[in-house]
This record gives C-alpha cells, sequence and structure tokens, in this order.
C-alpha cells in the first residue's frame, strides 16, 4: 500500500459541540465518549474551557476487510467533540460565560443539543423545572440573538460596499437583508430558504444557528431502550425540523465505557440495547458533518479515511499524503462487498470487478482504494 505522511482531513478542525444548559449531562456524556477526565459537577459552569476529544467512529466494514487482508492494526475514522460550557439565559448579551461560550460555539461545525429528560430531585436545574421544549428555546433564543447582531454588522458593511456599486455587491446586500429579517423574527439560519450559492455565502459569515443539529435526550436509567414523554417531545420537533435526535442515559453510557467487553455486553442486553447509544452517536456526528469513509487495507494496517461527500479521487489521495495527490494517475478501487464475495483482490480482478478511476472519480462510501 501507499507510504503514510502529512494528513489532510483526519486532522482537519471538523469538531461537532455539545451545547445544552447546566446540569444536562454534557460532561458525563463527553466522558463516555472519549474515555476523558472532563468533571461532571451539580453546579453551572463546570467546564469553564472546551475539551476536546476524539472519538472513533464504530464501523464493522473494518472488521470485514480484516478477515480477508490479516493486518497489524485497524484505525478507524474519527470526529473531534467539544464540550462547551453550559449556556445560561442572557448569554447573548454576556451573561454567564456570554461571549466567550459563543466564541467556543463558532468554532465547531455542528451542535449536539443535549437536552434533560430525566426527572432528578437531586440533580439542580437551573430553571427550577424539567422541560426539554423550554431548554432547546432558551439555547435558541440565545444563539439567534447572536446571529443577529452578527448580521447587523454584515448588513451595515453590505450596505457601504452596495454605495459604490457593482452587482455583487448589491446581491450580498440583498442577502443580507433576507438574513437579517429572518432572525428579527426568531428563526434559526438554517431554517431560511436559499440556493445553494447563498447557503455558501452565509456559512462563511460567522453564524451559529446555520450549524446542523442532532438533538441528544438524556433520559433516565429506567427510560431506556426507548425514552420518555419528554423525549417524545423532543424527537417531534426534530422531525417537523429534518434533524437527527438520539435517546441515550449519561449514567449507563458512562458505566458502559468503563467496562470490559464481556460485562459490557452483559449490561447492554439488561437495558435491551444492541450497542452503547454513544456508538450510534459519533456515527451521527460523521453524518452531521457530511463525512464518509473510503479504507486503504494492507498488512500494515487496515484504515477508515475521512472525506467530504463529493470528493474528487486525487482530493482524496490527498488526504493521505499531499505527494499522493500531487502525483496522482489513478485509482485502483473495489468495494467491501466484492471483498467479501471474492476472498482477495486478485480474485476481484479475475472477476472483473477491479476498477481503475481516473480525476473525475467521485470517491464513493466504503470504496477500498490503492493510489496509483
Amino acid at each position: 500500500m501507499c507510504g503514510l505522511g502529512t494528513v489532510g482531513m483526519a486532522s482537519m478542525a471538523l469538531s461537532v459541540g455539545i451545547v445544552g444548559l447546566p446540569n444536562v449531562g454534557k460532561s458525563t456524556v463527553f466522558n463516555a465518549l472519549t474515555a476523558g477526565k472532563a468533571e461532571a459537577s451539580n453546579y453551572p459552569f463546570c467546564t469553564i474551557d472546551p475539551n476536546v476529544g476524539i472519538i472513533p467512529v464504530p464501523d464493522a466494514r473494518l472488521q470485514r476487510i480484516e478477515k480477508h487482508i490479516p493486518t497489524k492494526k485497524i484505525i478507524p475514522a474519527i470526529v473531534e467533540i467539544v464540550d462547551i460550557a453550559g449556556l445560561v439565559k442572557g448569554a447573548s448579551q454576556g451573561e454567564g460565560l456570554g461571549n466567550k461560550f459563543l466564541a467556543n460555539i463558532r468554532e465547531t461545525n455542528a451542535l449536539l443539543l443535549m437536552v434533560r429528560c430525566f426527572d432528578d430531585p437531586n440533580v439542580i436545574h437551573v430553571a427550577g423545572t424539567v422541560d426539554p421544549m423550554r431548554d432547546i428555546e432558551i439555547i435558541e433564543i440565545e444563539l439567534v440573538l447572536a446571529d443577529a447582531e452578527t448580521a447587523e454588522k454584515r448588513l451595515k458593511k453590505a450596505q457601504g460596499a452596495a454605495k459604490a456599486g457593482g452587482k455583487e455587491t448589491k446581491v450580498e446586500l440583498a442577502l443580507a437583508e433576507k438574513v437579517v429579517a429572518h432572525l428579527n423574527a426568531g428563526n434559526p439560519a438554517r431554517t431560511l430558504d436559499l440556493s445553494d450559492d447563498d447557503k455558501k455565502a452565509i456559512m462563511l459569515w460567522g453564524f451559529m444557528t446555520v450549524k446542523p443539529v442532532l438533538y441528544v435526550c438524556n433520559v433516565g436509567e429506567g427510560d431506556l431502550p426507548d425514552g420518555n414523554k419528554y423525549s417524545e417531545l423532543v424527537k417531534k420537533r426534530a422531525a417537523a425540523e429534518n434533524a437527527g435526535c438520539t435517546v441515550l442515559c449519561g449514567k449507563v453510557e458512562a458505566e458502559l465505557a468503563e467496562l470490559p467487553p464481556g460485562d459490557r455486553d452483559e449490561l447492554l442486553a439488561s437495558y435491551n440495547l444492541k450497542e452503547p447509544a454513544l456508538a450510534t452517536l459519533a456515527r451521527e456526528c460523521y453524518r452531521l458533518l457530511g463525512l464518509q469513509s473510503f479504507f486503504t487495507a494492507g498488512e500494515m494496517e487496515i484504515r477508515a479515511w475521512t472525506i467530504k461527500k463529493g470528493t474528487l479521487a486525487p482530493a482524496a489521495a490527498g488526504v493521505i499524503h499531499t505527494d499522493l495527490e500531487q502525483k496522482f494517475a489513478r485509482a485502483k478501487v473495489y468495494s467491501v462487498d466484492d471483498l467479501d464475495e471474492f476472498g482477495s483482490e486478485v480474485a476481484i480482478k479475475n472477476a472483473g470487478k477491479l476498477r481503475f478511476e481516473g480525476k473525475e472519480y467521485v470517491v464513493q462510501e466504503g470504496d477500498v482504494i490503492h493510489f496509483l
């Protein structure tokens, strides 16, 4: 297989931020995801600086490849996850950690909006009662207000540029006016009906509510695996927004993360779970960012490489090593299904299933590739 060197996408700052009110279980879930050491606390602002962790994306195809290509190590795809300090009402005006909190969100590419969906008198709720829909509204309002301020600044800049004339400046002014009106009406930027070009444009304007969202319902142990009345409300909201929604129990996930595989399976079975919810969450993070994997496989390692959907073969090669992109000639490609069916690359070739693709080839999810 090709040599390894300067890695591109695998080390890019593609990250998901865990956001929510204080005491909803963010740090507990972050710890379970990353096996890290963030301190869970019963007090607001326990995570003052965002903790950053790298989580593997579970992918059974790696083990399927290994059955046919024995290797020394397996390296899964990864997602960067950021545990951001709890938001409070008034954050857009500087309450709580204010601007620092908002700046941390701006640096992420997508949001896991964690909502408390459990009753526990021993865990203080910052608003006094458990109400997931209210909590979501508090977070969204604060982000919309902060985005509206950003949009107003962008509008003033566009107005000044438009006075000098030019078609492009007038187009940007019209877009800025549309965005300001939408945000001032209390709507997140991601719900604005825009052309693909306009969507790409506002992605660069620093808005938080333009980021894709995955709702995470943190329920009690007795509410697994399906959730409860609180999580059902969140699911309905997510469905209306065409957003994802995952149900988990932070306490159970934290316990699972500490156990060896055999004991883990036993605990999962006791809650009627097939796998830790955090495995699903990791895959959802990957999907949320619009990412996909291709594989390289050899005696030294089998590895999942991360690319954006729609990536051409030369750029995918550049993820492995910059030289591979510059010197790209062609790519030898087959699928994991082909490997399962025929058992080896030689057999795949003899069956006429091995493909040679050029510079215009769009890499597909799950391709096994050897770059030449």
